[in-house]
């Protein structure tokens, strides 16, 4: 039996749409819906994945931040017992809710994909590092961070920024080439807003 996408679909956007804190200004419904489902169907595409493994890729997408209408903490370990819970129902095999489950794992940071698939979620989901709306999605996380009690001064911001872009690496060719560029044009833009603010301290 084919595992009704459809329903786990509805199901998932569901739950995100309705369920979320309005404090998650960057975990929010349209991460999932309209950043990271689209960046991993395209990087899928881009690979020649289609059939059993693109409906698998495509359901952990959809469920990757589920566990953040529950709790943001160790939101991943939340988001697959959900799926766990309820992707039987949408006939789903164990041995598919196996790779889900590795495919959600693997978006935790630090992302350790183990598999092709995984390394697809895992760059469609800081896709956003490497284009042009990083600007204002980076002000949805602080502000995201801020209104959960952390705040962070502009330096504070900045640098963590630049070191987070620094470390993180995209791990399939195809992310590499479509974001790559301006994944680095926007640390040169991080590195010069640092400096602005050491010029004036």
């Amino acid at each position: 039996m084919v595992p009704d996408l459809a329903r786990a679909r509805a199901y998932a956007l569901d739950r995100l749409s309705h369920e979320l804190s309005p404090r998650l200004t960057y975990h929010s419904f349209g991460h999932t819906r309209d950043d990271v489902l689209p960046a991993a169907l395209r990087l899928a595409a881009a690979a020649g994945i289609s059939g059993e493994a693109q409906l698998l890729l495509e359901t952990a997408a959809l469920y990757h931040d589920l566990g953040f209408v529950v709790q943001r903490d160790d939101h991943e370990r939340v988001s697959i017992a959900l799926a766990e819970a309820v992707l039987p129902g949408f006939g789903y095999t164990p041995g598919q809710r196996e790779v889900i489950r590795d495919l959600i794992n693997a978006t935790r940071l630090p992302q350790t994909p183990r598999s092709f698939l995984a390394e697809i979620l895992t760059d469609a989901d800081l896709d956003v590092l490497g284009r042009a709306d990083y600007w204002p999605r980076s002000d949805d996380l602080r502000a995201e961070w801020a209104a959960y009690g952390v705040r962070y001064t502009d330096h504070e911001w900045y640098q963590s920024q630049v070191d987070f872009l620094t470390s993180q690496h995209y791990f399939t060719p195809m992310a590499r080439a479509l974001r790559n560029a301006q994944k680095q044009v926007n640390l040169a833009g991080l590195v010069a807003e640092l400096a602005g603010l050491d010029g004036r301290a």
